[in-house]
C-alpha cells in the first residue's frame, strides 16, 4: 500500500479535510515537507509588511500560518510552522485568527499563508486551507500536493514516536523537532499586533466610506463616528470570537455578543449557521434587545448569515442582492470610469429572478458553479471585471479595491451596518432591515441535500439517470424502513437497488451498485422527505388548481407568489371553478413552439363557446 493511501480523502475539491484520526504527526510533517517544496519553487516577491520591527529578506520566501480554535488545529499549526522553517522558509506565525485573517496577513508579505481549521464542520473534523500568491489552490493543485506528499515520502524520516496517533494535542509535536532552527526563521507575532493592524485596515476603509458618503465637514469628525445600531453577534463559538468585540465596538455604539468565547468543543452544535434552526437563539435574542440586525459567523468566520430586526432570517439571495448593491453604489472614485463593464457573480443555486436584480444596478450578472474557492479565483482573473462575488451559502466576497478580495464574514457585515445606517429615500429617514427587504421579490428556496455519489465507471448512462436511480434507491430504503423493525436493518443494508430508469438493458452505472446504510439514509433524508429528479422542466400537478394552496393557484402557489413561475403550468377546470376543459400555461416561446411543431401530441376536448367565455377570465388568477 501506498504511503498515507488513507489519507488521499482528506484531499478535496477546496482543501484538505476530514475525520481527526487521519492527521497523525507523520502525516503533517510529510504535509509540511510537500508545503515546503511548494512554497519554495515560487518566486519571491518584494514584502508589504506592516511590522515596522520585523526585518524581511526579500529574497527569501514568507508564509504566514495561523490555526482556528479546534482542538488539533494549534498542533497542526505549530508542525507545519516548524517544518516548514527547517526547509528555509520564513514563518509569521499568527496563532489563533480566522481564515480571512491568514489571507490579509498573507497579503502583508507575500501572499503564501496557511490556517489549519475545518470551517463548519463538526468538532471532530481537522482541516487545512491555504493560498499561495494570495490564490487558492485549484483542485487539480490540491491533488498534485497529494501526490508531492507521497512520492517525496522516501526521502524524508518522521520520529516514530506517536507518528500514527491524531495530533490532537501539543504533547504529540516532538519538542526538540526545532530546536537547532535559526531564531529568525520562525516568528511569532504579537496578538494584540495581529488583531490592531487588521483592524486599523479595515478602519481605513470606513474612513473613506464616511467620506463617499458624507460632506467634506463632517468628515472632519469622522474619528468619533459610530454607527447608530443595535446589534447582536453569535460567533458560535468560532475564531470570530477572538477579534470580533474588540473590531465591532470600534465602529458601532451598541452589540450584544452570544457565544463569543472560542470553544473547539463546540456545546450549541456545529459552528455553521446555515443548518436548520441554528440561528433560533440569535433570532430570540434580536427580538428580545430590539436590535437593528444579527449577525452569525461560522467557525472560522468566512460564512454569513444575517437575521432582520424581527428575528426573521434573510434568504441568502436577498443578502447576495444588498451587499452587491453595496459594492456597487459605494464603488471607488477609480472605479467610475470601469463601472459600466463590472459584473456581480453569483453561484447556480441562487433563484433565477437575481439576474433582473442585478441588472437594474447597471451591472452585468455572471453565474457561477458553487464553491467560494470557484468564486475567488474567477474575481482575481485579470480579464474579469466582477466587483463583487457571493453564494448562498453565505461566503460573499467585495472587489472594489478597498480591501483584500477574500469572503471575509466580518468585514461583509460592516459593509451591510454601514450602508443599513445611511438614509436610503429623500426625507433622510433610516429604513429598516426588514422594510427593505419586504420590498424585494419573495424567495422560495429548498433545503440541500448532499448525496454520496460513487465515481462512475464507462456507461451510457447519463448523469441525470445515473442521480435519479440513487434518489429512487434512498427514497426506497425510507419508505422500507417504515414498514419494518430493527430487526431487518441488516437486510435494509444489503439491499439492491430497484430498477428504474437506466436505458441500457445492463446498466454499468456505479450506482446500480450502491449501497448505503438506513441510517445514513435518514441524514441526507429528513422525515418527510420526498425526491424528484426533473432534467430541466419544473411541472405542477394538473388537479392542484383550485384545489390546492391557500389561494387555490396549485402546489406551485409559493413558486408563483415569489415571481419563480414553473416552465410549465398545466391547470384543469373541472374541480376548481365547475367548468370543462383545461389549459397549458407557459413561455410564449413554449406555446409557439406546442402550436407550430407539436399539435400531433396535444389534444383535448374542444370546450364550448359559453364555457371558454365563462372560464377563462378565471386563468387570469394565474
Amino acid at each position: 500500500m501506498p504511503p498515507f493511501a488513507a489519507q488521499q480523502s482528506l484531499f478535496r475539491a477546496y482543501d484538505i479535510r476530514g475525520t481527526n484520526q487521519y492527521f497523525t504527526s507523520s502525516f503533517i510533517q510529510a504535509l509540511g515537507n510537500a508545503f515546503a517544496t511548494l512554497y519554495n519553487a515560487q518566486d519571491s516577491q518584494p514584502t508589504q509588511n506592516n511590522n515596522a520591527n520585523a526585518s524581511v529578506d526579500t529574497k527569501q520566501n514568507v508564509v504566514v500560518i495561523g490555526y482556528d480554535m479546534r482542538i488539533g488545529s494549534e498542533a497542526i499549526a505549530r508542525t507545519l510552522s516548524t517544518v516548514l522553517a527547517q526547509q528555509g522558509l520564513r514563518v509569521i506565525q499568527l496563532g489563533l485568527v480566522t481564515t480571512p485573517m491568514m489571507a490579509f496577513w498573507a497579503m502583508q508579505y507575500q501572499g503564501h499563508g496557511i490556517v489549519a481549521t475545518a470551517s463548519h464542520s463538526a468538532k471532530d473534523i481537522l482541516g487545512i486551507k491555504w493560498l499561495v500568491n494570495n490564490k487558492s489552490p485549484s483542485s487539480s493543485e490540491i491533488q498534485t500536493l497529494y501526490h508531492q506528499l507521497t512520492t517525496s515520502h522516501d526521502r524524508h524520516s518522521y520520529p516514530d514516536n506517536q507518528a500514527n496517533n491524531p495530533i490532537l494535542h501539543s504533547e504529540n509535536i516532538d519538542n526538540n523537532y526545532d530546536s537547532k532552527l535559526p531564531i529568525d526563521l520562525l516568528e511569532q507575532l504579537p496578538t494584540d499586533q495581529v488583531a490592531s493592524v487588521y483592524i486599523n485596515a479595515i478602519e481605513q476603509v470606513f474612513e473613506q466610506l464616511f467620506q463617499h458618503t458624507h460632506s467634506a465637514t463632517a468628515a472632519n469628525q469622522k474619528s468619533a463616528y459610530k454607527l447608530d445600531l443595535v446589534i447582536v453577534i453569535d460567533c458560535m463559538h468560532g475564531a470570530t470570537g477572538s477579534i470580533a468585540r474588540c473590531l465591532f465596538e470600534r465602529f458601532c455604539q451598541q452589540v450584544i455578543f452570544l457565544n463569543d468565547i472560542p470553544d473547539g468543543n463546540f456545546p450549541l452544535g456545529n459552528p455553521d449557521p446555515t443548518e436548520p434552526n441554528r440561528l433560533n437563539e440569535l433570532q430570540r435574542a434580536v427580538v428580545l434587545h430590539a436590535a437593528d440586525i444579527g449577525l452569525a459567523f461560522d467557525g472560522d468566520g468566512d460564512r454569513l448569515m444575517v437575521v432582520d430586526n424581527n428575528g426573521k432570517i434573510v434568504t441568502p439571495d436577498h443578502l447576495l442582492y444588498l451587499l452587491a448593491r453595496i459594492a456597487i453604489t459605494e464603488h471607488p472614485n477609480s472605479l467610475s470610469n470601469s463601472l459600466l463593464a463590472s459584473e456581480v457573480l453569483f453561484d447556480i443555486k441562487c433563484a433565477h429572478h437575481l439576474p433582473r436584480l442585478l441588472s437594474e444596478l447597471g451591472t452585468t450578472p455572471v453565474i457561477s458553479k458553487t464553491g467560494s474557492s470557484f468564486m475567488r479565483q474567477q474575481v482575481q482573473h485579470p480579464d474579469n471585471q466582477i466587483v463583487f462575488a457571493g453564494e448562498l451559502s453565505g461566503h460573499f466576497i467585495f472587489n472594489d479595491s478597498r480591501f483584500i478580495p477574500y469572503d471575509d464574514a466580518m468585514y461583509a457585515a460592516l459593509r451591510l451596518l454601514h450602508w443599513l445606517d445611511q438614509p436610503h429615500n429623500d426625507i433622510n429617514d433610516k429604513k429598516p432591515l426588514s422594510d427593505i427587504i419586504q420590498s424585494l421579490p419573495t424567495i422560495v428556496s429548498t433545503a440541500d441535500h448532499y448525496l454520496p455519489m460513487p465515481k462512475t465507471a464507462t456507461t451510457d448512462c447519463s448523469l441525470v439517470e445515473q442521480l435519479t436511480r440513487f434518489c429512487h434507491y434512498l427514497q426506497y430504503l425510507v419508505d422500507m424502513s417504515t414498514h419494518t423493525d430493527s430487526s431487518s436493518n441488516q437486510q435494509l443494508k444489503d439491499t439492491c437497488l430497484p430498477a428504474t430508469t437506466c436505458k441500457s438493458s445492463v446498466c454499468t452505472c456505479a450506482t446500480a451498485k450502491a449501497q448505503i446504510a438506513l441510517k445514513q439514509t435518514h441524514e441526507l433524508l429528513p422525515v418527510g422527505t420526498k425526491l424528484s429528479c426533473i432534467d430541466g422542466v419544473r411541472l405542477d400537478f394538473a388537479h392542484g388548481f383550485g384545489v390546492l394552496g391557500k389561494s387555490g393557484l396549485g402546489s406551485c402557489e409559493p413558486l408563483i407568489a415569489a415571481d419563480n413561475l414553473p416552465d410549465i403550468l398545466v391547470i384543469t377546470f373541472g374541480k376548481a371553478v365547475a367548468s370543462s376543459g383545461a389549459c397549458v400555461l407557459g413561455s410564449s416561446e413554449f406555446i409557439d413552439y406546442m402550436l407550430q411543431f407539436n399539435r400531433d401530441y396535444t389534444y383535448s376536448t374542444a370546450m364550448s363557446v359559453s364555457y371558454t367565455h365563462l372560464t377563462l377570465p378565471t386563468s387570469d388568477l394565474v
